[in-house]
């Protein structure tokens, strides 16, 4: 279960059938995801085997909600607000075509993703803010960034990091 504030992992339930499935993604009733956001803007990303786009954020109060439908990702979500009861708190979600889920990540938390499946990952992912070319609202960091620091092992964050150690 998350640890972060506003950090939220929704079940999707599939439905299937003969001719494949169908699920429902994203609905206006989900009080409790959505916290009362409004979907703007849907993208579709795919990324390649061991790809890792991290870190970033967002400071004009953008939500992001992750749908992976191909492959598998991890999904982080880190603190780094001194303020914060959960400073230097990271949040690490594994979420696969095989059990669907929603990921919601508010954008004051730096976050990034990597495809920890062998084969690509498709995501389709909605957000509360439409994306302003002109004036993005993103904040970077390297992904390697050593100020992102794991908060079990006290080390940098290490996205290549053997999930069993």
């Amino acid at each position: 279960m998350p640890s972060l504030a506003g950090v939220r992992v929704r079940d999707i339930v599939k439905l299937p059938d003969e001719r494949g499935f169908f699920s429902e993604a994203m609905r206006s009733d989900w009080g409790e995801l959505l916290e009362g956001d409004t979907i703007v803007q849907t993208n579709v990303s795919m990324s390649y085997p061991g790809m890792i786009r991290a870190w970033h954020r967002h400071r004009r109060g953008q939500v992001d909600y992750f749908v992976v439908v191909q492959g598998a990702m991890k999904i982080c979500a880190y603190d780094d607000d001194p303020a914060s009861p959960t400073y230097r708190q990271l949040d690490e979600v594994i979420a696969s075509a095989e059990r669907l889920q929603v990921v919601r990540i508010p954008g004051k938390y730096w976050h990034g993703t990597k495809t920890v499946s062998p084969t690509p990952s498709l995501t389709v992912y909605m957000v509360s803010r439409m994306y302003d070319a002109k004036d993005p609202d993103e904040d970077r960091r390297a992904w390697n960034d050593p100020a992102v620091v794991d908060a079990k092992t006290k080390q940098p964050f290490d996205w290549n990091r053997p999930p069993h150690k």
